[in-house]
């Protein structure tokens, strides 16, 4: 009786496992959000710092089409509570943006307004409810604070 030889895998099998794990590796690269640059020097993601009421910094490269809310919940950023799940039907995702933002974000809807009215002692200027802040190129460098709790 011939002993067992292992069976070698066929050269099809072998280039499927590799695009397979050359798909996963890219993935974790994005989900680690590498930042992997486009034309006109454009990035997939864009890093925001959430700085926690106590002034711990949480510097974070979020995907873009994200909104700022999922960034800290995907980061575990804590803070930002989410309750609604990003729906802008209640307050708990607010922060105050740094002073240098608040020009360049768009402007605030009536809808995210209205909830705004709800949050922990709101800033008429530096409020926003980060459901609302969809990330892109132009939020690249964004700063907000959490404020001492969200109601």
């Amino acid at each position: 009786m011939r002993p067992r030889t292992q069976a070698r895998p066929r050269p099809q099998a072998v280039l499927t496992q590799r695009g397979a794990a050359l798909a996963i590796a890219r993935t974790f690269a994005y989900m680690r959000g590498s930042q992997t640059k486009r034309p006109g020097g454009r990035t997939d993601v864009a890093k925001i710092t959430y700085i926690e009421h106590n002034g711990t910094e949480h510097v974070v490269d979020v995907p873009n089409g994200l909104t700022v809310m999922e960034g800290a919940r995907d980061n575990g950023i804590p803070g930002i509570e989410a309750d609604c799940g990003g729906a802008c039907a209640c307050s708990t995702c607010h922060v105050y943006v740094h002073p240098d933002w608040t020009d360049k974000l768009p402007p605030v809807e009536s809808m995210e307004e209205d909830m705004l009215d709800f949050a922990y002692q709101p800033d008429p200027k530096r409020s926003r409810l980060t459901c609302q802040l969809k990330v892109s190129d132009a939020l690249d460098g964004l700063v907000v604070q959490m404020p001492e709790k969200q109601i």
